[in-house]
């Protein structure tokens, strides 16, 4: 008999709990991801700035797991697993887009199209960046939303020597990103373009099997490609405003109710405003440890830019005239 009874009272009190679990139980679970492992990396704190916020204003309804490297330190990984479901927001560069038939998203590869962090985010957040938006919706059937801009701060060129105009590069090998409006403009300012894997390129600088890279202060001390031979003079040719993409599936934001997308809407605006702050203090931190430990910095004030910005200006028209961008581009122009 008290078996009975203590089974009835269990079975009770389960019954009394079990809408306060449901009711404690998250409506909406999202799994966020970079490709970065350092926790100091300006995506980091924007993850986690998604997290707190998402959480916070949804009282818990949305349940946020962030993954920094850990579901995989390629972007292409993290792009496989947005496409499967495996991951709901991940962040990347735009690049991977030409390949599956957005030719338009190497606008962003373009050299010299920003002129400083506050001419690419009037651009970014306003009709371009939402021109953007649109373009990449229609052309992956909504398999791919830009809820995001983020930046990866502006690249300048490291190398064995100083270089303050076209002419400092040629026939310097310039371990450079793929994309071919970017091989067009290093190859008219005389230099070799190289390709090296990046967790290659401390060593490739170190032993001369190549004579430079461009990367941002942030990436480059991190990896203190500073302090290699072929990476001690640092040339602030602020060539490339970096964008990179805050990214979730289409298809899953529209399944969402107008409350969920409202928690979600807030929660980017808030991380990608961290983001972006992060990465603008971390430039000049960076610039400050690189000097520090010995880099030799040409100040973008001593840079011919004019003659950087003339060898530029052509590919971005050709590329506009190509891929029917002349309105975007007229856009970032119209911003300066």
């Amino acid at each position: 008999m008290k078996k009975v009874v203590s089974v009835l009272l269990t079975a009770a009190m389960l019954a009394a709990f079990a809408p306060m679990a449901l009711a404690g139980a998250p409506e909406l679970t999202l799994i966020v991801a970079s490709n970065q492992t350092d926790l100091t990396n300006p995506y980091s704190y924007g993850l986690d700035k998604f997290k707190e916020v998402a959480e916070k204003l949804s009282g818990g309804k949305i349940q946020v797991t962030v993954h920094k490297g850990t579901l995989g330190e390629n972007e292409s990984e993290l792009v496989e697993k947005l496409t499967m479901g495996a991951a709901d927001l991940v962040v990347s560069s735009p690049g991977f887009m030409t390949a599956i038939g957005v030719p338009e998203i190497d606008i962003f590869s373009l050299e010299y199209l920003f002129d400083s962090f506050e001419h690419w985010e009037k651009c970014l957040d306003g009709d371009f960046g939402r021109a953007m938006k649109d373009i990449v919706l229609e052309k992956t059937g909504n398999q791919f939303r830009i809820m995001g801009y983020w930046s990866s701060s502006v690249r300048d060129v490291y190398a064995k020597k100083a270089v303050k105009s076209p002419a400092d590069m040629k026939g310097l090998k310039i371990r450079i990103q793929s994309a071919q409006v970017q091989q067009a403009f290093f190859k008219g300012c005389g230099a070799i373009p190289t390709s090296v894997a990046w967790g290659e390129l401390y060593q490739a600088l170190q032993q001369g099997v190549v004579d430079g890279a461009e990367n941002d202060y942030t990436n480059f001390t991190l990896k203190e490609h500073h302090k290699t031979p072929n990476g001690k003079y640092i040339s602030e040719t602020h060539h490339d405003f970096t964008t990179r993409l805050l990214l979730m599936n289409g298809d899953k934001y529209n399944a969402l109710t107008d409350e969920q997308k409202s928690w979600i809407d807030q929660a980017v605006t808030a991380c990608t405003a961290e983001e972006r702050a992060i990465t603008y203090r971390m430039f000049g931190e960076s610039k400050q440890k690189a000097v520090k430990d010995g880099a030799v910095v040409t100040e973008f004030k001593d840079i011919d830019i004019a003659a950087f910005r003339a060898i530029a200006m052509p590919i971005q028209d050709e590329f506009a005239a190509k891929n029917n961008m002349k309105a975007q581009l007229d856009m970032i122009r119209a911003a300066k």
